[in-house]
């Protein structure tokens, strides 16, 4: 070999002899240089040599390859031409065109036709596989080409059974020929070819012969053969996964590959083996394919396919089947799901157990969304609903899993016929039987039995059934009266036989055909079984720490499981078990003591426990609670049920299901949270704030002096008191008609005072802030003047001055409707708080609720009229709601919208500015801690008759006076004469309020007291109402004690009648 680089391996010798003196490290560098020079040209040669092998060895390989295709062209149909066709492999995609035209052109017969001579069979299956293979890699490179379709011609001839059964006379090769490119990837390559053919070239002529290429297999193998079931899940997972495959295909096409896959046949797949972005086009495409069959496919291959669309449909994040709407337009769907009463957006603050980013929501094409939305559908609920019972373990998983994407799913649900007939099914079969929250499992921190740890019956179909009951439940709650709560009818019909249908289950439970599916599907015994199972349930997890960390909903025994997290199950739990026990609370019919857990827990730990859990919460140096990223504490460190059941289990406990502990109880553990505040109060100022105890203030200085006229009540407080700590105490001095001010010290009665007058200005309907129902029950005027900026400031003012009254322990009389009270507890609204409201439009939902007829004579559509100064305007309840007409299928929703409309949105800014003020008083959570009979009855005491015998037991005596005195004993025969009205003035006189305490009179703060008031005759009783003293003169007659005690309870005076 010649050298490159010339020969520079001689030693170079200086014979000039001239010397140089050169240092030590010259000499160094020098051979250094000299040695890197020798390395360099080394490579420099071993590079030249590998070059020049590579380009004698690609010399030599064109000129095989050109013998090579010289021999093929020579030869296109014989052996030699297919073995070369073989070793050119895939880079002469030009021979392998030729080979396929050349096949096209002699048909069948031209291409099998060595497969028919012994001789040459063998090697010919060998390499024709190999060439099909070479055909399938060029098809899903570019199918697109004219060259793809003569390719795709002869992989279908090569596996069409037709062809090889006639000109063979048997197709185990075409069997073999498919086994072959089963392995070599075919699905996976024909979805690469479907891909590459854009969305709009429906008439790309590879389409169809890719589609029937697919389909191949399943006229090849046996259902039963292992290639079957595995071409199945193949073309499930590689094909029908494929984005806008309807849209792709050409309807022959479409029609030939919905009528060849064979759904009988379906497998089981692990979803979570998919990928991710290709769950929701496999579940529009199977949708599309196999709903119209529901009819024709047998049980079992039904029972699949509702299972894996089921696992889909859990597997995919909820966000991409049902994105959020923008946030300037609702849809009908997004009003109706929403459980809360809100519907401004604020600042959320969730828990979370890790930091780990969030998946990325992927974002479907309007066209599969379209197709996906049609999965909770009228029709298609109706179509689920119609399936036999012996489905019914397959229809409820996909049901809940449904409604786990699209809330509004249990309402349509319940819109049908046989949607009563689920509920019942579901309770009856599975819930009332099963082992979830059964009654003498051990509540508490040792909830694994009520949890459903153990036992024959699968935990996660357990779980799964218990969670679609309670959905159901909950939202037939909504729009369910009380008269149709209460008015069941439904028998005590079991379980239909495995031939009928839930529509016809339904008639033949309740005789009365369609319209008793608005009725109470449950019976009353069957909700007090179904309601303690529930609260068991609720109670464990409220009870137990750590909820996040008990792993699975039901195990994780399904792939990929539930959609469900503990905390979810909860809070649908506690959804359905509160909506129950507010039908309880309105009408009981339950046992006493059906709600309470007392018998479980000690109840003085559990109290001492909740008071020390508040104050640690309330706390300034409390733990703040882990947020999402993007999202923030508020301000005024108020926590959200479901945070307080995360920190705390008691207060959990009291916040979501109250009713679990005394009344009582609640009653005293509200009383201690306030203390617990005021202690707070006078420790943060470092003064020595003044602690209030039953009626009165008890020590301190540096009150706020308000004087208030008293024409003026109102007016002057709202000026005066509007920016005052009203945490702090309020001295009263009243101003008379004169402009004197009236005698007397406030020691917290003459604010009492004050504040009974208060309310009786504030709250009289005349003022226009307030509205009476026939109950004389109040709500806010639903007016437009009435949310205006200065009628929405006064609303501020009487939640502050109702919250002063609750953290005092001071009694108001006056009543609130139910509706309105919820709103303090952040509950939603029932239809049946309607009838408080307004009775004609309730009547008039309720008969479009059962009505039967044709809904177009009805001529209604999703909108609300309202009359303001003889102006009627129309309001539209959802977008463009004028156009969209009320039908038998979403009256449900009409319903809804409308009384939510009337019970929440027409108050919604009133509401908020008297919960606003409300809550500088009262934290929210103590509210939380009662429902509206009992809020009410916190607010306003004991709407009962006044126990005389339990105040006489409770009344202190002084001066000369004691029980068996004679004006003592003349007094209380007097007053055993009174009406009730008499009755609650007296206890007004000397109380300053009509009711009696929440608990009795040993509540009451100091006790009732009577003290003698000298022997004048003339003189007229008086009272103290700052320490509930009555100051009684000692009357000889009963007679005159009788005339001077009535004149004095209902003088109306002021202070100065003492």
């Amino acid at each position: 070999m010649l050298p490159l680089f010339g020969d520079e391996r001689k030693r170079k010798i200086n014979l000039g002899g001239t010397s140089t003196a050169s240092s030590h490290r010259t000499i160094l560098e020098q051979a250094r240089a000299q040695r890197d020079e020798r390395s360099a040209q080394k490579r420099r040669e071993a590079s030249a040599v590998r070059i020049q092998a590579w380009w004698r060895g690609m010399q030599q390989t064109g000129n095989v390859r050109q013998g090579m295709r010289q021999e093929f062209e020579s030869d296109v149909k014989g052996l030699v031409g297919l073995r070369c066709l073989v070793l050119m492999g895939p880079r002469d995609e030009e021979a392998l065109l030729i080979w396929s035209r050349e096949m096209v052109r002699g048909g069948p017969s031209t291409l099998f036709e060595l497969a028919r001579h012994t001789e040459t069979r063998e090697s010919w299956l060998v390499l024709i596989r190999q060439v099909a293979s070479l055909l399938l890699r060029s098809v899903s490179k570019n199918s697109t080409s004219t060259n793809a379709v003569a390719h795709l011609q002869i992989l279908n001839t090569l596996l069409s059974t037709v062809e090889t059964e006639r000109v063979l006379g048997a197709n185990a090769v075409s069997m073999s020929i498919a086994s072959y490119l089963l392995s070599r990837d075919l699905y996976t390559r024909i979805s690469y070819g479907i891909r590459s053919i854009p969305v709009t070239n429906r008439s790309s002529p590879s389409l169809p012969l890719l589609v029937t290429l697919s389909t191949s297999p399943f006229s090849l193998f046996p259902p039963k053969s292992p290639q079957h079931a595995g071409s199945l899940t193949d073309l499930l997972t590689h094909i029908l996964s494929i984005p806008l495959l309807p849209n792709r295909l050409p309807a022959p096409s479409l029609a030939h590959l919905s009528s060849k896959v064979p759904f009988l046949h379906l497998p089981t797949i692990a979803v979570s083996t998919l990928a991710p972005e290709a769950r929701p086009h496999l579940l529009a495409t199977l949708h599309v394919f196999v709903t119209p069959r529901y009819k024709l496919l047998p049980p079992n291959a039904l029972g699949a396919y509702l299972t894996l669309i089921t696992n889909l449909l859990n597997g995919t994040p909820a966000q991409t089947l049902n994105p959020a709407p923008p946030k300037s337009s609702k849809s009908l769907n997004s009003v109706y799901d929403s459980d809360s009463d809100a519907d401004s957006s604020s600042i959320r603050v969730s828990i979370v157990s890790s930091f780990t980013p969030l998946p990325v929501v992927q974002k479907l094409d309007a066209k599969t969304l379209k197709r996906l939305n049609t999965l909770y559908s009228a029709q298609h609920i109706a179509a689920l609903l119609t399936l036999p019972n012996t489905l019914l373990p397959k229809v409820v998983p996909l049901v809940f899993a449904l409604e786990s994407v699209w809330p509004a799913v249990s309402g349509t649900v319940l819109a049908h016929p046989a949607g009563a007939a689920l509920v019942r099914q579901i309770y009856r079969g599975w819930v009332r039987g099963g082992r979830l929250g059964r009654e003498g499992d051990t509540l508490g921190l040792n909830s694994t039995n009520v949890l459903g740890v153990g036992g024959s019956q699968p935990k996660e179909e357990a779980w799964v059934m218990l969670l679609c009951l309670t959905d159901l439940y909950t939202k037939a709650l909504v729009t369910m009266g009380d008269d149709e709560f209460f008015g069941s009818g439904t028998g005590s019909a079991s379980m239909s036989s495995s031939g009928r249908t839930l529509a016809e289950a339904s008639g033949a439970s309740s005789g009365t055909g369609p319209s008793s599916a608005a009725r109470n599907p449950m019976t009353l015994d069957e909700l007090t079984s179904f309601s303690r199972q529930l609260l068991n349930i609720a109670f464990a997890l409220y009870w137990r720490e750590g909820v996040s960390s008990m792993g699975a909903v039901g195990g994780g025994t399904s792939d990929p499981g539930l959609r469900c997290t503990w905390e979810d199950v909860r809070e649908k739990v506690t959804r359905c078990l509160v909506g129950i026990h507010a039908r309880d609370s309105r009408k009981p019919f339950v046992p006493a003591d059906h709600w309470l857990v007392s018998s479980q827990i000690d109840m003085q730990s559990f109290v001492e426990a909740a008071i020390f859990e508040e104050r640690q919460l309330s706390s300034p140096s409390s733990t703040p609670l882990p947020t999402q990223p993007g999202t923030r504490q508020s301000a005024s460190h108020t926590h959200t049920k479901r945070q307080l059941a995360y920190l705390s289990p008691r207060l959990g406990v009291l916040n979501n299901i109250p009713f679990a502990i005394p009344f009582s109880v609640r009653v005293s553990i509200f009383r201690n949270f306030v203390l617990n505040d005021m202690m707070a109060r006078a420790a943060s100022s470092g003064s020595n704030h003044p602690v209030f105890a039953g009626s009165g203030w008890m020590g301190g200085n540096g009150r706020t002096r308000v004087q208030v006229r008293r024409g003026s009540v109102a007016q002057d407080g709202f000026d005066r008191l509007g920016d005052a700590d009203l945490k702090a105490p309020i001295e009263i001095a009243f101003i008379d008609q004169f402009g004197a001010e009236e005698a007397g010290i406030d020691g917290g009665g003459v604010f009492k005072e004050f504040f009974t007058s208060l309310c009786k200005e504030v709250f009289d309907t005349d003022r226009g802030l307030w509205l009476a129902n026939k109950k004389n029950e109040l709500y806010p005027n639903p007016h437009a003047y009435a949310t205006e900026g200065h009628s929405l400031n006064w609303y501020r003012f009487i939640g502050r001055i109702l919250g002063k009254a609750m953290y005092e322990g001071i009694l108001v009389d006056v009543a609130f409707a139910g509706f309105f009270l919820a709103k303090w507890l952040g509950k939603q609204s029932f239809l049946d708080d309607l009838a408080s409201l307004d009775p004609d439009l309730y009547n008039g939902l309720i008969f479009l609720k059962h009505y039967n007829g044709n809904f177009e004579d009805l001529a209604l559509n999703f909108t609300v009229s309202l009359d303001e100064f003889d102006v009627t305007k129309t309001i539209d309840l959802i977008p463009d709601g004028s156009n969209i007409a009320v039908t038998r299928e979403n009256r449900l929703q009409y319903i809804y919208l409308v009384s939510h409309y009337k019970l929440t949105k027409q108050i919604k800014l009133q509401s908020e500015a008297f919960f606003e003020g409300l809550s500088e008083m009262i934290d929210p959570k103590w509210i939380r801690m009662f429902n509206q009979q009992e809020i009410q009855i916190l607010l306003g005491g004991v709407n009962t008759p006044i126990n005389w015998a339990d105040l006489r037991t409770n009344t202190n005596y002084g001066g000369l006076y004691d029980d068996k005195e004679d004006t003592i004993t003349a007094f209380w025969n007097v007053v055993e004469t009174f009406d009730q009205e008499q009755r609650m003035a007296l206890l007004r006189f000397v109380t300053s309020c009509s009711r009696p305490p929440l608990l009795g009179f040993k509540e009451l703060v100091p006790n009732f007291s009577i003290r003698d008031a000298g022997s004048d005759q003339t003189r007229l009783p008086t009272s103290s109402t700052c320490v509930n003293l009555l100051k009684l003169p000692r009357y000889k007659s009963e007679t005159v004690l009788r005339a001077k005690l009535l004149q004095a309870i209902t003088s109306n005076a002021g202070f100065d009648l003492s």
